[in-house]
Protein backbone atom coordinates (compact mmCIF):
# COMPACT_ATOMS: atom_id res chain seq x y z
CA UNK A 1 0.00 0.00 0.00
CA UNK A 2 1.13 3.30 -1.29
CA UNK A 3 -1.12 5.65 0.41
CA UNK A 4 -2.28 6.19 3.99
CA UNK A 5 -4.60 8.87 4.69
CA UNK A 6 -4.36 10.31 8.44
CA UNK A 7 -7.71 9.25 9.60
CA UNK A 8 -7.56 10.59 13.06
CA UNK A 9 -9.05 13.58 11.93
CA UNK A 10 -12.04 11.93 11.83
CA UNK A 11 -12.50 10.12 14.51
CA UNK A 12 -14.39 10.49 17.72
CA UNK A 13 -13.48 8.66 20.43
CA UNK A 14 -15.45 10.53 23.45
CA UNK A 15 -12.41 12.26 24.77
CA UNK A 16 -13.26 15.34 23.79
CA UNK A 17 -16.90 16.62 22.56
CA UNK A 18 -17.44 17.92 19.01
CA UNK A 19 -19.45 20.47 16.73
CA UNK A 20 -20.62 19.08 14.22
CA UNK A 21 -20.38 22.53 12.60
CA UNK A 22 -17.27 22.94 13.46
CA UNK A 23 -16.08 19.43 11.72
CA UNK A 24 -15.84 20.02 7.95
CA UNK A 25 -17.99 18.51 5.00
CA UNK A 26 -15.02 19.08 1.98
CA UNK A 27 -11.79 18.18 2.30
CA UNK A 28 -8.61 18.91 -0.65
CA UNK A 29 -8.74 15.78 -2.94
CA UNK A 30 -6.90 12.56 -1.73
CA UNK A 31 -6.58 11.21 -5.32
CA UNK A 32 -4.76 13.27 -8.09
CA UNK A 33 -7.48 11.79 -10.79
CA UNK A 34 -10.07 9.81 -11.23
CA UNK A 35 -8.04 6.97 -12.65
CA UNK A 36 -6.13 7.34 -9.63
CA UNK A 37 -8.95 7.17 -7.53
CA UNK A 38 -10.00 3.82 -8.92
CA UNK A 39 -6.43 2.56 -8.49
CA UNK A 40 -6.35 3.74 -4.74
CA UNK A 41 -9.58 2.20 -3.96
CA UNK A 42 -8.93 -1.37 -5.50
CA UNK A 43 -5.77 -1.17 -3.47
CA UNK A 44 -8.00 -1.35 -0.20
CA UNK A 45 -10.75 -3.34 -1.42
CA UNK A 46 -7.88 -5.99 -1.86
CA UNK A 47 -6.29 -5.84 1.12
CA UNK A 48 -9.94 -5.53 2.97
CA UNK A 49 -10.86 -9.11 0.65
CA UNK A 50 -7.69 -10.42 2.19
CA UNK A 51 -8.27 -10.10 5.69
CA UNK A 52 -11.90 -10.56 5.87
CA UNK A 53 -10.53 -14.02 4.18
CA UNK A 54 -8.60 -14.63 6.93
CA UNK A 55 -10.98 -13.51 9.10
CA UNK A 56 -14.14 -15.53 8.13
CA UNK A 57 -11.34 -18.78 8.40
CA UNK A 58 -10.17 -18.01 11.83
CA UNK A 59 -13.87 -17.58 12.95
CA UNK A 60 -13.31 -15.47 16.22
CA UNK A 61 -13.73 -11.77 15.63
CA UNK A 62 -16.87 -10.00 13.76
CA UNK A 63 -16.49 -6.64 12.40
CA UNK A 64 -19.75 -4.34 12.40
CA UNK A 65 -20.18 -1.37 10.24
CA UNK A 66 -22.76 1.47 11.49
CA UNK A 67 -23.44 3.94 8.35
CA UNK A 68 -25.50 6.95 9.24
CA UNK A 69 -26.37 10.23 7.64
CA UNK A 70 -28.70 12.51 5.92
CA UNK A 71 -31.02 11.57 2.74
CA UNK A 72 -28.49 11.54 -0.15
CA UNK A 73 -25.42 12.04 1.55
CA UNK A 74 -23.81 8.30 0.12
CA UNK A 75 -24.52 5.63 2.53
CA UNK A 76 -25.39 3.34 -0.49
CA UNK A 77 -23.06 3.79 -2.97
CA UNK A 78 -20.57 3.80 -0.23
CA UNK A 79 -20.91 0.60 0.75
CA UNK A 80 -21.46 -0.47 -2.48
CA UNK A 81 -18.07 0.66 -3.81
CA UNK A 82 -15.89 -0.50 -0.64
CA UNK A 83 -17.79 -3.80 -0.20
CA UNK A 84 -18.09 -4.96 -4.09
CA UNK A 85 -15.25 -6.78 -4.34
CA UNK A 86 -15.19 -8.50 -0.87
CA UNK A 87 -16.05 -12.39 -0.37
CA UNK A 88 -19.93 -12.37 -0.68
CA UNK A 89 -19.90 -15.13 2.14
CA UNK A 90 -18.30 -13.02 4.78
CA UNK A 91 -20.64 -9.84 4.55
CA UNK A 92 -24.30 -9.10 5.40
CA UNK A 93 -25.93 -5.72 4.44
CA UNK A 94 -29.05 -4.50 5.86
CA UNK A 95 -30.73 -1.48 5.54
CA UNK A 96 -33.36 -0.97 7.90
CA UNK A 97 -36.11 1.21 6.71
CA UNK A 98 -39.40 1.69 8.59
CA UNK A 99 -40.01 -0.48 10.95
CA UNK A 100 -42.79 -3.27 10.65
CA UNK A 101 -45.41 -4.08 13.33
CA UNK A 102 -43.69 -7.06 14.34
CA UNK A 103 -40.51 -4.75 15.05
CA UNK A 104 -42.63 -2.12 16.86
CA UNK A 105 -44.04 -5.01 19.56
CA UNK A 106 -40.22 -5.50 20.72
CA UNK A 107 -37.86 -3.43 22.36
CA UNK A 108 -36.26 -0.66 20.22
CA UNK A 109 -33.00 -2.80 20.11
CA UNK A 110 -34.88 -5.56 18.85
CA UNK A 111 -35.10 -6.07 14.85
CA UNK A 112 -31.05 -4.74 14.90
CA UNK A 113 -29.44 -7.03 17.42
CA UNK A 114 -31.29 -10.06 15.16
CA UNK A 115 -28.88 -8.88 12.07
CA UNK A 116 -25.64 -8.59 14.13
CA UNK A 117 -22.91 -10.24 12.06
CA UNK A 118 -21.85 -13.67 12.87
CA UNK A 119 -18.22 -14.54 13.70
CA UNK A 120 -16.06 -14.15 10.81
CA UNK A 121 -18.05 -12.13 8.95
CA UNK A 122 -18.66 -8.04 8.65
CA UNK A 123 -21.71 -6.95 9.02
CA UNK A 124 -23.25 -3.78 7.08
CA UNK A 125 -25.81 -1.33 8.71
CA UNK A 126 -27.15 1.03 6.31
CA UNK A 127 -28.73 2.89 9.51
CA UNK A 128 -29.35 1.17 12.79
CA UNK A 129 -30.14 1.04 16.01
CA UNK A 130 -29.26 5.09 15.82
CA UNK A 131 -32.61 6.42 14.25
CA UNK A 132 -33.66 6.00 17.71
CA UNK A 133 -32.31 8.74 19.41
CA UNK A 134 -32.22 10.55 15.52
CA UNK A 135 -35.49 10.18 13.49
CA UNK A 136 -37.45 9.60 16.83
CA UNK A 137 -35.65 12.45 18.87
CA UNK A 138 -36.70 14.93 15.98
CA UNK A 139 -40.37 13.24 16.00
CA UNK A 140 -40.88 12.08 19.15
CA UNK A 141 -44.24 11.59 18.61
CA UNK A 142 -43.22 8.70 17.22
CA UNK A 143 -42.96 7.33 21.09
CA UNK A 144 -46.61 7.16 21.54
CA UNK A 145 -48.02 7.56 18.68
CA UNK A 146 -46.08 4.73 16.17
CA UNK A 147 -43.94 2.84 19.10
CA UNK A 148 -46.70 2.71 21.49
CA UNK A 149 -44.75 3.51 24.70
CA UNK A 150 -46.80 4.13 28.19
CA UNK A 151 -47.14 7.71 28.09
CA UNK A 152 -45.58 7.56 32.03
CA UNK A 153 -42.28 6.31 30.21
CA UNK A 154 -42.31 9.31 28.13
CA UNK A 155 -42.82 12.38 30.22
CA UNK A 156 -39.30 13.70 30.60
CA UNK A 157 -37.84 12.93 26.68
CA UNK A 158 -34.53 14.28 28.08
CA UNK A 159 -34.71 11.31 30.03
CA UNK A 160 -35.48 9.24 27.44
CA UNK A 161 -32.47 9.57 25.03
CA UNK A 162 -30.33 9.24 27.95
CA UNK A 163 -31.64 6.08 28.55
CA UNK A 164 -31.69 5.01 25.41
CA UNK A 165 -27.81 6.31 24.63
CA UNK A 166 -26.95 4.29 27.84
CA UNK A 167 -28.84 1.13 26.12
CA UNK A 168 -26.80 1.73 22.75
CA UNK A 169 -23.08 2.12 25.10
CA UNK A 170 -24.30 -1.28 26.71
CA UNK A 171 -24.46 -3.04 23.82
CA UNK A 172 -21.83 -1.70 21.91
CA UNK A 173 -19.59 -2.56 25.20
CA UNK A 174 -21.27 -6.33 25.10
CA UNK A 175 -20.08 -6.71 21.61
CA UNK A 176 -16.59 -5.56 22.07
CA UNK A 177 -16.72 -7.97 24.50
CA UNK A 178 -17.28 -10.72 22.30
CA UNK A 179 -15.27 -10.20 19.65
CA UNK A 180 -17.15 -8.01 17.48
CA UNK A 181 -15.58 -4.29 16.71
CA UNK A 182 -17.92 -1.89 16.06
CA UNK A 183 -17.46 1.02 13.65
CA UNK A 184 -19.94 4.15 12.99
CA UNK A 185 -19.96 6.30 10.49
CA UNK A 186 -21.32 9.46 10.25
CA UNK A 187 -21.31 10.94 6.17
CA UNK A 188 -21.42 14.66 6.95
CA UNK A 189 -22.84 16.06 4.03
CA UNK A 190 -23.63 19.79 3.61
CA UNK A 191 -26.96 21.60 3.01
CA UNK A 192 -25.97 22.61 -0.31
CA UNK A 193 -24.65 19.23 -1.90
CA UNK A 194 -27.72 17.48 -0.69
CA UNK A 195 -29.51 20.26 -2.28
CA UNK A 196 -27.78 19.74 -5.20
CA UNK A 197 -27.95 15.67 -4.87
CA UNK A 198 -31.77 16.47 -4.54
CA UNK A 199 -32.67 18.42 -7.75
CA UNK A 200 -29.91 15.18 -9.59
CA UNK A 201 -32.22 12.99 -8.67
CA UNK A 202 -35.55 15.03 -10.17
CA UNK A 203 -33.63 15.96 -13.04
CA UNK A 204 -31.97 12.42 -14.22
CA UNK A 205 -34.48 9.91 -15.42
CA UNK A 206 -32.86 6.91 -14.10
CA UNK A 207 -32.53 8.35 -10.63
CA UNK A 208 -36.12 9.72 -10.40
CA UNK A 209 -36.97 6.51 -8.32
CA UNK A 210 -34.43 7.86 -5.51
CA UNK A 211 -36.61 10.71 -4.88
CA UNK A 212 -39.42 10.99 -2.53
CA UNK A 213 -41.26 14.03 -0.89
CA UNK A 214 -40.21 13.20 2.49
CA UNK A 215 -36.47 14.31 1.67
CA UNK A 216 -38.09 17.35 1.21
CA UNK A 217 -39.93 17.17 4.21
CA UNK A 218 -37.01 16.13 6.30
CA UNK A 219 -34.90 18.90 5.01
CA UNK A 220 -36.81 21.35 6.63
CA UNK A 221 -35.42 19.41 10.37
CA UNK A 222 -31.82 20.50 9.05
CA UNK A 223 -31.15 22.17 12.30
CA UNK A 224 -33.05 19.63 14.58
CA UNK A 225 -31.45 16.96 13.07
CA UNK A 226 -27.57 18.22 13.61
CA UNK A 227 -28.12 18.66 16.92
CA UNK A 228 -29.84 14.94 17.54
CA UNK A 229 -26.73 13.80 15.45
CA UNK A 230 -24.32 15.91 17.39
CA UNK A 231 -25.71 14.79 21.05
CA UNK A 232 -25.62 10.87 19.73
CA UNK A 233 -22.53 11.10 18.63
CA UNK A 234 -20.97 12.70 21.66
CA UNK A 235 -23.01 10.51 23.69
CA UNK A 236 -21.86 7.19 22.18
CA UNK A 237 -18.58 7.66 21.19
CA UNK A 238 -15.97 5.47 23.32
CA UNK A 239 -12.51 3.62 22.12
CA UNK A 240 -13.81 0.55 21.61
CA UNK A 241 -17.07 2.08 19.51
CA UNK A 242 -15.39 5.21 18.13
CA UNK A 243 -17.71 7.26 15.81
CA UNK A 244 -16.33 8.64 12.43
CA UNK A 245 -17.34 11.90 11.15
CA UNK A 246 -16.50 11.54 7.32
CA UNK A 247 -16.83 15.12 4.84
CA UNK A 248 -19.00 13.86 2.00
CA UNK A 249 -19.55 16.21 -0.15
CA UNK A 250 -17.08 14.42 -2.64
CA UNK A 251 -18.17 10.73 -2.54
CA UNK A 252 -14.95 9.62 -3.61
CA UNK A 253 -12.91 11.22 -1.00
CA UNK A 254 -15.21 9.71 1.57
CA UNK A 255 -14.95 6.03 0.33
CA UNK A 256 -11.43 6.42 0.47
CA UNK A 257 -11.48 7.38 4.13
CA UNK A 258 -13.78 5.22 5.26
CA UNK A 259 -11.84 2.20 3.09
CA UNK A 260 -8.52 2.91 5.07
CA UNK A 261 -10.42 2.83 8.85
CA UNK A 262 -12.07 -0.21 7.95
CA UNK A 263 -7.95 -1.78 6.53
CA UNK A 264 -6.99 -0.29 9.64
CA UNK A 265 -9.28 -1.92 12.15
CA UNK A 266 -8.83 -5.15 10.70
CA UNK A 267 -5.33 -4.73 10.50
CA UNK A 268 -5.44 -4.06 14.03
CA UNK A 269 -7.02 -7.77 15.13
CA UNK A 270 -4.99 -10.46 16.21
CA UNK A 271 -6.08 -12.47 12.66
CA UNK A 272 -4.41 -15.59 11.34
CA UNK A 273 -5.30 -18.53 9.21
CA UNK A 274 -6.42 -21.86 11.62
CA UNK A 275 -3.10 -23.40 12.91
CA UNK A 276 -2.48 -26.67 11.40
CA UNK A 277 -1.17 -29.64 14.17
CA UNK A 278 1.26 -31.80 13.64
CA UNK A 279 -1.34 -35.03 12.85
CA UNK A 280 -3.55 -32.67 10.82
CA UNK A 281 -0.38 -32.10 8.18
CA UNK A 282 0.53 -35.91 8.35
CA UNK A 283 -3.32 -36.66 7.57
CA UNK A 284 -3.49 -33.83 4.76
CA UNK A 285 -0.08 -36.01 3.14
CA UNK A 286 -1.64 -39.03 3.45
CA UNK A 287 -4.93 -37.75 1.46
CA UNK A 288 -2.87 -36.05 -0.65
CA UNK A 289 -0.78 -39.33 -1.81
CA UNK A 290 -4.21 -40.45 -2.02
CA UNK A 291 -5.59 -38.07 -4.60
CA UNK A 292 -2.57 -38.17 -6.56
CA UNK A 293 -2.79 -42.12 -7.15
CA UNK A 294 -6.20 -41.87 -7.79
Amino acid sequence: MHFEINTSHFTVTGERKVKLAELPRAIDDLYKHKDDYRELLEEFREEIDDLQRMMYAQDRYSLLLIFQALDAAGKDSTIRHIMSGVNVHGISVHAFKRPSDEELDHDFLWRTTNALPQRGRIGIFNRSYYEEVLVVRVHPQILTDVQKLPRELTKDLDEVWQQRYQSIRNLENHLALNGTMVLKFFLNVSRDEQRKRFLDRIDEPEKNWKFSEDDIKERGYWDDYMHAYEEAINATAVPDAPWFVIPADDKRNMQLIVSQIVLERLRSLDLHYPVVSDDRREELKRYRSMLLKD
